[in-house]
């Protein structure tokens, strides 16, 4: 804290202080600071004959390179000069040098005395050339004129806190190699009550490069402080400014883009950094964001420096975020090397940067600037308004500290646009598809969401995939509940060097871009199969090393329900568990998602459908808080070439006779291959009515949906076999009220599994037979599918003339999803033996209808 004023008098040019003249350095009288007293002969003196002092002024010389300021006097024609330099380490304090002192005279002591004004009247008599003979020995000085010279401002400070006492440490070097070192206490008396940080006298400025909301940004921040007193000798300097506290306003964020090309500055390069700048010392320049200025009325030209982004927890604070603020005038070999902490807020963002440990070296103006364009490190807040910065100022007397605050508007929209009302706009879109839509074939599926600058935050996202595109799981691993919490806990570089989830459960992989601007970072992740979740029976979970330029913001896990409608078998994707949101906020940075693209590329495990008419992918995205309906279309091609004959057997099973109640069996296996089924109807033989008494307890639409059919409504069971599935679906056929819609209750049969699959048969009369559709069969592929259903006192449908009599046949029609119809006459099995019995002659009307 102790500080002297480089400008505060005409500096003596080097060479002014090399000519002589009569003993005295020609130095103008006003350059003069000071004399020296020493203790000098060219001859040995005796310690009896010691205590006669040699005077001379002491001169403010011009400095040499790489020094802050010269001071120099003239022993016996002998110069001597004292290099004042700057410490490079905290708590950068004034170092004088005097080094290859000549041996031309022996110096056995001296005291040089420094005037704190030299302009102060009271120095007329000792200033300069008025000092006595240069060359005469006395014990004190002798005055030989008197020099005014016009006021001139203060040159030495002393230190404005109350850090105890002041030290003063020295080391020295003979000619002989010998060395010598120690201490000089000042006792500090300072009455640090007054020392205070004057409002009226700082203030700060804070001005993004843009006043576009939701854009890429730099910053100019700005620290003036006016402190008379360090000018004025009749005045008290104020305290120093020992810390600096500044919060941005809410909104005003790290830009992820910054990202892009970035590189950190490690504590080693950091320490590195020296007087000159050097490209193979130091911090990297590509760690470098930006730039600093600092003006001193004690300096005669501003210091520069650079800003740059300090290594991931290698820095002194252990923190996520730091900077180095490197400043240097290899002019005067100043370095000045500074931390600063950087602590965004964890949920809005908002930023807070602490310089702590500032140098006691007193600045009138210090100016910070963030590089501005597109990959600018910061980001606009995204509302059209005035917003305000503050910074708290702790000075280094131990006084109380101060609040400064600053404005700056945000006027328009990203790109100049028109300035955001409410919540801002929400218009998201989605592509997606097949990469080749060949029907039947199995192909990877692409699928993106696109958000511009400025628009709503992304919070959520559900989809359903068009019917007939489905997915294989069967003989997929599984990411499990513990394996995805471990993947949370682990950083972005853990994850990418030892994957949580196993190689068995990966279906694909995820491309995120984030930031503000044209150029988002991309991070990369990947998509694994998953179990029960949110009460969906399986899951996707999309675990993403959040790892971009220098930074590793650990590993971001999203998982997203998914399940199969049970009418259509579209499969449906949705966030609606508690990790089903998407991130928008790590560890203070908001993401700012700009797209996120999801390739589902496991071979073999996209299923194109069967049926080429358009469908669509469709999506609801969510923001904050508005929603978004989007789709984009899909349609298979090559439909035609697919072919369509399945294999049906029926059977009438166990009773014959008339009034008897057989058991029904039909088994479907379609071909490997062939266009999926999308309807069937099966006409029974003439001889099967329904069985009125056994239809008066059948389960209602809301007992069904509920799970609380009433055990008499049960018909029977069926079962699917899909190559998709690992397992078959099976379940329970009941009859069901369709709520007055048909004149008779459907058939429905309620498959459960990895998934429920609900298939509706509409019951109606065809002439004399009894008819089943099933209208709307899923396009998912099918290996087998059995139905059977009860006889004798369950049975729903009554002989009304032996069934032995002739061969029952039954009509049938079925469609593919491509429109190929499967049209026959399908003979029934029986449980008959040998030949059919004749047809009684007359009767045969059976009971029921």
């Amino acid at each position: 804290g102790f500080i002297g004023n480089q400008t505060a008098v005409p500096k003596c040019t080097a060479a002014e202080f090399n000519t002589r003249s009569e003993g005295y350095p020609a130095c103008p009288d006003e350059s003069a600071v000071g004399y020296v007293a020493a203790e000098a002969e060219f001859e040995v003196i005796k310690p009896e004959d010691r205590g006669n002092f040699v005077h001379a002024p002491v001169y403010l010389i011009e400095p040499p390179a790489g020094v802050a300021a010269q001071l120099g006097f003239v022993i016996l024609n002998v110069p001597i000069t004292i290099d004042v330099k700057v410490s490079p380490t905290y708590p950068n304090e004034l170092v004088a040098e005097l080094t290859n002192v000549s041996q031309a005279a022996l110096i056995y002591g001296s005291r040089v005395i420094l005037w704190g004004n030299p302009g102060d009247p009271e120095h007329d008599e000792l200033r300069g050339s008025c000092l006595g003979d240069v060359l005469v020995v006395t014990p004190e000085p002798i005055s030989l004129c008197e020099k005014s010279v016009a006021p001139t401002d203060a040159f030495l400070t002393l230190p404005r806190s109350c850090k105890g006492p002041l030290l003063t440490n020295f080391t020295a070097l003979s000619w002989a190699g010998d060395t010598a070192s120690g201490t000089a206490t000042t006792a500090n008396d300072t009455d640090c009550s007054d020392l205070l940080l004057d409002p009226e006298n700082s203030a700060i400025s804070v001005q993004p490069t843009t006043t576009q909301g939701s854009s890429p940004s730099g910053l100019q921040f700005g620290l003036t402080v006016d402190d008379p007193g360090l000018l004025d000798p009749t005045e008290k300097a104020q305290a120093d400014i020992a810390e600096v506290s500044a919060t941005l306003p809410e909104g005003m964020v790290l830009n992820p883009s910054a990202a892009n090309g970035l590189a950190a500055c490690s504590f080693a390069q950091y320490q590195a950094e020296g007087p000159q700048w050097s490209p193979s010392v130091g911090c990297p320049q590509a760690s470098k964001v930006g730039t600093v200025e600092v003006t001193s009325p004690l300096i005669d030209q501003p210091l520069t420096g650079d800003l740059y982004v300090a290594s991931q927890d290698d820095n002194p604070f252990n923190t996520l975020f730091a900077l180095y603020m490197i400043i240097r005038n290899e002019r005067y070999g100043v370095l000045i090397k500074q931390a600063g902490r950087i602590d965004p807020d964890p949920v809005t963002g908002q930023l807070t940067s602490t310089f702590s440990e500032i140098p006691e070296l007193p600045f009138a103006e210090l100016s910070l600037s963030f590089r501005s364009g597109p990959r600018a490190p910061l980001g606009t807040p995204p509302t059209c308004a005035t917003h305000t910065a503050s910074a708290l100022f702790t000075p280094s007397s131990g006084t109380a500290s101060i609040t400064e605050t600053a404005s700056f508007a945000i006027t328009s929209g990203p790109s100049g646009n028109p300035c955001p009302a409410g919540p801002g706009p929400f218009a998201p879109t989605l592509v997606g598809g097949t990469a080749d839509n060949q029907a039947g074939a199995y192909s990877p599926f692409a699928m993106q969401i696109t958000r511009q600058d400025g628009e709503q935050q992304l919070t959520r996202f559900d989809a359903v995939l068009p019917q007939g595109l489905v997915g294989k799981i069967a003989g997929l691993g599984r990411c499990t509940d513990a394996e995805i919490a471990a993947a949370k806990q682990k950083s972005g570089r853990a994850e990418i060097a030892a994957p949580s989830c196993p190689a068995s459960a990966r279906i694909g992989s995820v491309t995120a871009t984030a930031g503000l601007g044209p150029f988002p970072v991309t991070v990369g992740g990947s998509l694994y199969l998953a179990g029960p979740y949110a009460g969906a029976p399986l899951s996707v979970v999309v675990v993403t090393p959040a790892v971009t330029g220098p930074f590793d913001l650990g590993t971001t896990v999203t998982r997203e329900a998914l399940d199969l409608n049970p009418t259509t078998a579209e499969v449906e994707v949705s966030g609606i568990g508690p990790d089903g949101l998407v991130p928008r906020i790590l560890e203070g940075v908001p993401v700012q998602l700009r797209s996120l693209a999801v390739s589902i590329d496991r071979p073999g495990f996209i299923l194109n459908a069967t049926g080429c008419e358009p469908k669509t992918l469709r999506g609801t995205l969510f923001g904050t808080p508005t929603s978004h309906a989007t789709s984009t279309r899909y349609q298979a091609k090559g439909c035609g070439a697919l072919g369509y004959r399945p294999k049906l057997t029926l059977g009438l099973l166990g009773a014959t006779k008339r009034g008897k109640f057989p058991r029904v069996r039909a088994t479907l296996i379609p071909r490997a291959g062939d266009s999926n089924t999308a309807s069937a109807v099966v006409a029974l033989p003439p001889s099967q009515q329904i069985e009125n008494a056994h239809i008066n307890n059948p389960c209602t639409r809301v007992q069904f949906n509920a799970g609380a059919c009433p055990p008499k409504s049960i018909l029977g069971t069926a079962r699917a076999y899909s190559p998709l599935l690992d397992a078959p679906l099976e379940g329970p056929v009941y009859f069901r009220s369709n709520g007055g819609e048909r004149e008779l209750p459907d058939i429905v049969a309620d498959l459960n599994g990895q998934f429920r699959i609900i298939l509706v048969g509409f019951i109606d009369t065809k002439g004399k037979r009894i008819r089943t559709t099933f209208a709307n069969v899923p396009d998912a592929p099918v290996s087998r599918f059995e139905i059977n259903l009860a006889g004798g006192k369950r049975g729903l449908l009554v002989n009304n003339r032996n069934i032995c009599a002739k061969k029952q046949k039954a009509k049938v029609r079925m469609v593919a999803h491509n429109g190929r119809p499967f049209v026959r006459t399908q003979v029934v099995k029986t449980s008959c033996k040998g030949k059919p019995k004749p047809k009684p002659g007359k009767g045969g009307g059976g009971k029921g209808r």
